[in-house]
This record gives C-alpha cells, structure tokens and sequence, in this order.
C-alpha cells in the first residue's frame, strides 16, 4: 500500500515554484509563441490538479485511518485553506440545544489568526446567549462579515448530516485579488462532505458503544431475573410440580414463585427427617404478570416478588395478603402507569386444601381426575395498582389425588399464529385436557403444552409476549 500524501508539505495553489525547463538558444523565439504558452499553462494547470487531487487523498485517508473525531477535526481547516488557496479557515460545529462552538482554526499568519478567532469567539457568545434571549437579526456569517471588516474576504460552506446542518467551514484570505470561483467553492463542498462523513461515522460508533452496553446490561438484567425465579421447584408431600417461565425479551414481567408459609417449622421438619427433602409445611403457589415488557416490566416484577415474600410471613389469609401488597405497591405502580395481576394460593399438604385469591389474573384451571373435567379457580378482585382501597375475596377447595391445577399468564392465550389467529382461552383448556388425559406427570403435561403453542404459532413467528406456566398435580394421601 503506498503512503499517503504528504499533507504539510503541500503547497498552496498560485504559490507554486516555476518548474525547470530547458533554456531556449540564444535567439530562439520560443518564449513569446503561443504554444510554448499555452504548454505552460497546461503544465501548471496539471501541477495544480495533481496537488488537489494529493490533499483530497490525504483527507480521505484521514478519514479512512483516525478512529478519533478530534483528530479529524484539527485537519479539516488546513485541508480548507490548502484546497481553496486561502489565508486560513475555521471549523464551528452546532452542539445540543443549538449551541455553536469554534472546533478549529488554521492560519499561517499570528496576528491575522489572533484577530479572527477574537471575532469568532464574541459572536459565538451572543449568538448562543441568543438562543435564551433571542435579539440578533443577522445571520452568523454576516456578523462574522461585520466584524472582520473589509479587508478580510470570508467565504464559507455547510456541513450537512442527514440533511441537518451541523456546522460551516469557513476561509478567509487579505488578498484584495483573492476570487471566489466555483472550484474553490466545489472543493470547499469536498471537504465539507468528508467532515460531515467522519461527523456521522463517530456517532453511529458512539451509538454502537451504547447499544453494547445496553445489550451487556440487558444481559446482566437477564441473569439476575432468572437467578430471582425459582431455580426448581419445591419438593412437597403429595404434590408433583413443574414450571417454566419463557420470555419474549432478554427481560420479562412474568412472575411465578413457591414460598415457605413457615420457614421456622420448615426448618425443623428438615432437621427432623434429616435429609428427606418432602415436607408438610404449607406453600405458596403465586403466579403473576406485569402489564408492559422489557426491563421496566422486569423491574416491577423483582419488586413485586420482594414485597410478596416479605407480606407472606405475616402469616395472613389470601385475600389480606395481597390487600396489603395493593397498598403497599400502589404509589410506586401509579408513578410508573402500570399494573400488576397476580394469583396467589396456599396449599396445605396435611389437608389437601388450595387457599387462593385473585387480583384480575387469568384464574387457573383445575383438572378434576376423578370426573375427567375442568373449572375454574377464580375470586373477585382488582388489578394490583389500580386502586389503593381495592378489596379482595378468599376461596378455598379441596382437592384429591388425580387433580391437576394449570397456573398460566396471558402470552398463551393472546399468542397470534401466522394467520393472525388469537390461540385463545378455549384452545389451551383443549390441549390441557388432552395433557392431562395423555400424561402422568407435570413435567411431560408442561411440554406437551409449550408444543402444542409452538406449534400454533408456527416457525419463525416468534411470540410477542412472555409465557409462564406452572402444573401442580396431587399424587397421593398426606
């Protein structure tokens, strides 16, 4: 690969050293034809483009090879002044807000370079105190005109990103002779371009950075979500269990959890039968789901999981447990403008009783396998958040060796198949039933159920909202 142009070694367009050339003879008339002038001129107007074109190069590899904007940026008012044959240029960039900076200046002379950026930089400072008062009726270039005098010739050119103006070029020259042709005027616009380019490649890798740390956080998120959900489910006497939690995104609002009523007699009845896992304590079955996704949802849920866990010591009934999360949870959920339906029971092994009730969650199901039916589990109640005096009801059944209850969020019954299908509630009491009839566990009935609505929303279709299930089956007499 060769190397880039030398780009401080340029030099500037009408300063170029006359080239040599073979002396003509004595007497030889070569100097005053035409051709020998016009072959000249075609051999300056080819230095002059070679240069040009070498510049262009330089910027371009610049452009190619500096992974810092500032450096960029220093480059961008000597490649200016060198292309157009100029005094000097500047480089002002518009920030946030519409405020306007001087990123840069070149010019060879002191006292010229000294006088301009004096100038800049006050008009700069009244035309950013413009933006909260604003008084100015001329634009930028005419009050940089105005103070610069006549004896400065200021020419300049827009820096455009997507159509948005995000900055101006600027050079000068004091040569009175100095013209502003379309040349210098195109190749001003080149070099524009190429600042608004690398201008464009530094924020789009910015945002990549961000989008990397988001991504690394979501991880991050992801992992202490499912680190917060139960690693396995409990083993309790009479009861065979199975759950699963399958998130749209790397961060869920589902919510489902087994708790200890009495981690003091859980301890003791652990210690007692030294190490049979199975124990007689009372549980709570607790299914739950945010209203939105992503990590805000994620976050009401770890919320939510904390205060429940706290409330359950208190050793209160269904209905008094979550009144008293409602009042609780209420200002925050009101502050965020979301709401949370949770199901929450309590299963006593000794007597095979469900204690449950509903804060508008989609009531569970219970399979019946003594009658080979289904009903529901269900109790009147609000939405936790929507009201900080909602009220809630208690229900209570008991159950018997062959029941299976289904615990489920509403990502089953609202999955959409490839024809715009809604999967619906009927569908899922349908394939729980054939679940339930096909299968002796909770675990195999679980996958059949997640099959059956992959299945139903086809390959490539991903669901749009979480899924949670949970399959509690009575397996004998305590």
């Amino acid at each position: 690969m060769s190397s880039p142009p030398d780009i401080m070694t340029a030099v500037p367009m009408g300063r170029q050293p006359t080239p040599k050339t073979d002396k003509p003879t004595r007497g030889s008339k070569a100097e005053s034809t035409p051709v020998f002038a016009l072959k000249e001129l075609v051999a300056s107007l080819y230095r002059e483009q070679n240069k040009i074109q070498n510049l262009l190069s330089s910027l371009g590899f610049a452009l190619r090879s500096f992974n810092n904007l500032n450096q960029f940026l220093e480059l961008t008012p000597l490649m200016a002044a060198r292309v157009t044959d100029a005094d000097g240029s500047a480089l002002m960039l518009y920030k946030a807000q519409g405020q306007v900076s001087l990123e840069q200046l070149h010019c060879q002379d002191h006292e010229t370079a000294q006088a301009i950026r004096q100038a800049i930089t006050q008009i700069i400072g009244q035309t950013n105190h413009q933006l909260v008062n604003p008084a100015l009726p001329l634009s930028l270039d005419e009050q940089i005109r105005q103070a610069l005098g006549t004896k400065i010739r200021l020419y300049s050119t827009p820096i455009l990103v997507k159509n948005i103006e995000r900055g101006r070029i600027y050079v000068f020259s004091t040569d009175p002779e100095y013209i502003w042709t379309q040349t210098r005027r195109k190749l001003l616009q080149l070099v524009a371009d190429q600042t608004a380019v690398a201008i464009a490649n530094n924020e789009l890798t910015v945002e990549l950075r961000s989008k990397e740390r988001q991504d690394r956080e979501l991880e991050i998120a992801s992992e202490i979500q499912l680190r917060l959900l139960p690693r396995q489910c409990p083993i309790i006497q009479g009861v065979e269990l199975a759950a699963r939690c399958q998130t749209a995104n790397r961060v869920g609002g589902d919510y489902y959890d087994f708790i200890a009523t009495n981690y003091d007699q859980l301890r003791q009845d652990q210690e007692i039968k030294k190490g049979d896992p199975t124990t007689c304590v009372p549980w709570s079955i607790v299914i739950g789901d945010v209203m939105g996704k992503g990590v805000p949802a994620g976050l009401i849920m770890t919320m939510t999981r904390g205060m429940l866990r706290a409330e359950v010591l208190n050793r209160h009934s269904p209905a008094q447990i979550l009144q008293h999360l409602n009042r609780v949870m209420y200002a925050d959920l009101d502050n965020s403008h979301r709401f949370v339906t949770l199901f929450y029971s309590e299963y006593n092994p000794q007597t095979r009783i469900l204690s449950y009730s509903n804060a508008a969650h989609n009531p569970p199901f219970l399979w019946r396998g003594s009658s080979q039916t289904i009903a529901k589990l269900d109790t009147e109640g609000m939405l936790i958040g929507l009201d900080p005096d909602s009220e809630y009801e208690d229900g209570r059944i008991q159950l018997t060796p062959g029941d299976i209850i289904l615990y489920y969020t509403d990502g089953f019954t609202d999955a959409v198949s490839q024809k715009g299908q809604r999967f619906d509630e009927e569908n899922l009491i349908r394939v729980f039933e054939e679940g339930c009839q096909k299968y002796d566990h909770p675990q195999d009935i679980l996958e059949y159920l997640f099959k059956e609505i992959e299945a139903f929303i086809g390959s490539g279709n991903n669901n749009s909202d979480d899924m949670t299930l949970v399959v509690m089956q009575i397996k004998s007499s305590p």
